[in-house]
Parts: structure tokens; C-alpha cells; sequence
């Protein structure tokens, strides 16, 4: 349905129990629902938030419009996991219920402070005059997952921002307590602002500088700004809403990017010699990256796979988003890498030498590897007529190309059906993770990476071998009860 600003804005209690379950059901009907994805029973899901460490459990929420498949007055829905693979909800919401988040509980991070967890968030609020004001708000939730807000506005829109300011996130450097929060300035150009908590104390900010990181200015907003650090160089990961093709090349309506720095200054607000900005990932999906180190010091990220202002074919049952399997992330040779946690292993339930297959069931890795000096063209999702999800590893020629135009049923097309990347001549291996309508490419264990959705028909569920030659294995997943 096409929903009204009205319908969008409707408080949670105006919704009636029939609506929920018509809507429950139509998205049962789908024949996309993942395996081993995070994603709604019903309505909309998008950023992930407040991943994070707490109580002897990995914490992951993602926002949340129960309704339908449109962008509306947002929640955050709780999950928890002990091996980020396995989440599990706990049915705790952070509503929007107060007069500092009243159109929407936005997207923000989570730290354990004693024996909570402090949830730092963008509180989105609209006047009579539908003039947006965000507040930088938190709220801290009890091992019993109890939430109970804070009544003050803990980092207030700036002076020089407009109404486009927002996503904190939380991280420790050097035992202090610092914050990044995305914006836009007067002029409208992107930034990120740098503050500080006065002694160390959540409820009190104050703020230090825009953050210095070679910004080019050409972004109008920088979305979902995250900073966490491999081996004691910083790695800032953002979302430049409009960034100029011909400072990075990028596809998507919106791209995600990351830039290495070499050390990082607090009192200055500085990422020290920044290395290029890059892409994170070449697929097609994958926005909104939240990335916070653990307690044991590894850098942990997790996705949105969909976009801002893009309609999927699952819109017509109801729901949309989900997210990515959880990675580490590392650097080598001065290259941000990204893989799945180890745990994700846990799923295969047997393995076999890799080879064609007329048919599957669609939730499978693969894990090959392509010699140097070599080519090969794989279709996934493939049918009976050769057509499916087409890859080609290319080291011979130095790239890695992915087409999804003959994959099911066409969506984005404003945005093309094909995405590559340069890859060097050497042996590559390549860990494929296919779920229903989702597929995350790993290339040389997360040099590049390519995510995506595809929304193949029914016949769609072959392997097929188009030209050249790969070996390697195929494992059958299960991810066990399926409650998300």
C-alpha cells in the first residue's frame, strides 16, 4: 500500500490487531524470506543500531517501521546472540513514546556503562509546522532488558547545522568516551562533529571540533559516521549521501566508504594522514554499516542490505531490509578486509566437491578458488535457460564483474544490473554465502567484498559453470530454528 504522511506518522496503539495480522500474513506468503538473515516479521527494517557488548551477550537492534513496507515512525527492536551469528529476539522495543523522539527513535549506538547499557540515538521530532528538530538523546536499558529513557537532551542540534543532524555513536579511545555524529552544514555540505564526555560521564557533552578527515565537501550528508580502530589506526566509516562520482566511482543511489588513517587526535579532532577514500563494498545492497570494537579489541561491522529511497518486490508482501552476516574487520598490507566470524562455519552441515547443480535450495556457501592466468563465469540462482545471478572472476584480465539482470524479478534499474571491481592476477578464492534473496561475496577471505539482493522466480535455484574452470567446496547451511 502507499502510505500516507499521516499513515506514516500514526501512533503504534492506532493500529488495529487485524491490520498486524493481514500484514503478517501476506509477508509469510513470501517466497524471498531468508534463512540465516536478520529481517522483520512484518513491516520495514533498516539501520542496524546499538551494536554492542553487554551482559555476557553480543547486542544488536535494527530500526524498525512494523507497518509495512515504508520508511515511518521508527522503533528499534532488540536482539541478542552469544556467537554473532545466531540472534534472537528478545521483545524489547525502544518506542518512540516521548516528546524527544516523538516522530521516531533514529539511528545511534549503545555502550555498557556499571550494569546497563547506555543507548545514545537520534531522537527525530516534528513541530506543528512539520519542521524537523533532532535531538541526540539516550536511554539505558537493565539486563532484564527494561528501558528506561533519559529526560534531557544530551548534545543539541548545533547552530551551524541544518535539521539534517544526526546518528551518534559512542566509542572509548584511550579511556575516555568520545561520540561522532553526522550532519550537514549551512552550506550544505556533509560533515561529522566530534564530542566529548566531561568527565567521562554520558549525560554531559561537550563539543570539540569538526572532525578533520580530507573531507572533499562534496557530500550533502554524511550518514551513519562510525570510527573504530585495527591495530591502532583509526578506520572511519561513513555514508556520503551525493558524494561527487568523480572523487570515488560509485553505482548505488548511495554509496558507503571508509578511510585508514594513521593515527588519530582527539584534542584536535583529526584522522592523521588519511589514506584514499574506498569503497566498502561493490555490490549492490549495503548501507548504513554500524562498526564498534569489542571488549577483546576486534573490530565487529554489520550492514543494511537495501537502500535509502529504493523499492524492493518484497514491498507487495509487507516488509523490506534485512541485514548482513556480522565480519571482522582487519587490515593488511594497508587494505581494509571484511569476513564473516568464525562462527558462521556453524551453519555448514556437510560438504561436498564443488561441481554443477541443476538444482538447490538456495541456502548454501560456496567456497572456491580461481588459478591466476584464468577465468571463470558462474551463474547462481541459475534455471533451466541459463540465466540467474552471473559472476565472473576474471584474474587473467584483473577484474571481478557481477550481473543480476536476468536474476528474477528487475528492481533499481535507474542504478544499472552490473557491478565490478579490479582484482589482481594471482590465485583468488571466493566465499559465496547465498540465502533465498541474499548474497554476500567474499573475494581472497574479504578483500572485496560484493552484497546484494536478488529476488530470483521459483526455478531459480541451480548452479551452473557458463566457461573456465573453479574448485573448491559446496556446503549445505542451516541456521536452526528460524525466529526473526
Amino acid at each position: 500500500m502507499a502510505f500516507t504522511t499521516e499513515e506514516r506518522y500514526r501512533a503504534y496503539a492506532d493500529w488495529s490487531a487485524d491490520y498486524i495480522e493481514k500484514i503478517k500474513k501476506n509477508t509469510e506468503n513470501s517466497p524471498w524470506r531468508t534463512n540465516f538473515h536478520i529481517e522483520p516479521l512484518h513491516g520495514l527494517l533498516n539501520d542496524p543500531n546499538g551494536f554492542s557488548f553487554f551482559n555476557g551477550k553480543w547486542i544488536l537492534f535494527y530500526q524498525y517501521f512494523p507497518f509495512g513496507a515504508a520508511h515511518g515512525l521508527k522503533s528499534w527492536v532488540h536482539t541478542e546472540s552469544t556467537d554473532l551469528v545466531h540472534f534472537e529476539p528478545t521483545g524489547t522495543v525502544l518506542y518512540p513514546d516521548t516528546p524527544l523522539d516523538s516522530h521516531g527513535a533514529y539511528s545511534g549506538s549503545a555502550m555498557q556503562f556499571n550494569d546497563q547499557l547506555f543507548l545514545f540515538y537520534t531522537g527525530n521530532v516534528r513541530d506543528e509546522h512539520w519542521i524537523r528538530h533532532p535531538y541526540q538523546i539516550g536511554a539505558l536499558m537493565d539486563s532484564e532488558g527494561k528501558i528506561q529513557k533519559i529526560d534531557k537532551i544530551l548534545i543539541a542540534q548545533p547552530a551551524d547545522t541544518t535539521d539534517h543532524f544526526r546518528d551518534p555513536q559512542i566509542f572509548n579511545f584511550k579511556g575516555d568516551y568520545y561520540a561522532i555524529v553526522g550532519g550537514q552544514n549551512l552550506e550544505k555540505k556533509g560533515i561529522i562533529k566530534l564530542y566529548k564526555a566531561l568527565n567521562k560521564d554520558y549525560l554531559n557533552w561537550e563539543y570539540i571540533a569538526d572532525l578533520h578527515f580530507d573531507n572533499d565537501l562534496t557530500a550533502y550528508m554524511m550518514e551513519c559516521p562510525n570510527l573504530v580502530f585495527i591495530d591502532e589506526k583509526p578506520v572511519l566509516l561513513y555514508c556520503p549521501q551525493g558524494l561527487d562520482k568523480a572523487v570515488c566511482d560509485y553505482d548505488n543511489i548511495y554509496p558507503n566508504m571508509y578511510k585508514i588513517g594513521q593515527s588519530f587526535n582527539a584534542e584536535t579532532a583529526s584522522l592523521l594522514k588519511p589514506g584514499p577514500l574506498e569503497q566498502l563494498d561493490y555490490g549492490f545492497e549495503c548501507y548504513a554499516t554500524q562498526a564498534f570494537n569489542a571488549p577483546d579489541g576486534r573490530a565487529l561491522a554489520v550492514s543494511w542490505l537495501a537502500l535509502p529511497d529504493v523499492e524492493y518486490p518484497t514491498d507487495r508482501y509487507d516488509y523490506q531490509g534485512c541485514l548482513s552476516l556480522v565480519k571482522e574487520l582487519t587490515i593488511k598490507d594497508g587494505k581494509l578486509y571484511q569476513y564473516p566470524v568464525e562462527a558462521i562455519t556453524s551453519l555448514r552441515t556437510d560438504a561436498q566437491v564443488f561441481t554443477e547443480k541443476t538444482e538447490t535450495n538456495n541456502v548454501y556457501e560456496l567456497e572456491l578458488t580461481v588459478e591466476a592466468d584464468s577465468c571463470v563465469d558462474l551463474l547462481l540462482f541459475a534455471d533451466a535457460k541459463k540465466q540467474g545471478l552471473k559472476l565472473t572472476i576474471d584474474p587473467a584480465n584483473g577484474r571481478l564483474v557481477l550481473d543480476r539482470k536476468d536474476c528474477g524479478e528487475a528492481f533499481a534499474l535507474d542504478f544499472g544490473t552490473e557491478r565490478q571491481c579490479p582484482i589482481d592476477n594471482q590465485l583468488t578464492t571466493a566465499n559465496i554465502f547465498i540465502d533465498k534473496s541474499v548474497f554476500e561475496i567474499f573475494i581472497n577471505k574479504g578483500e572485496k567484498v560484493f552484497s546484494g539482493r536478488v529476488f530470483p522466480r521459483q526455478d531459480q535455484t541451480g548452479i551452473n559453470i557458463l566457461g573456465g574452470q573453479a574448485s573448491g567446496t559446496y556446503y549445505s547451511l542451516d541456521y536452526g530454528r528460524k525466529t526473526h
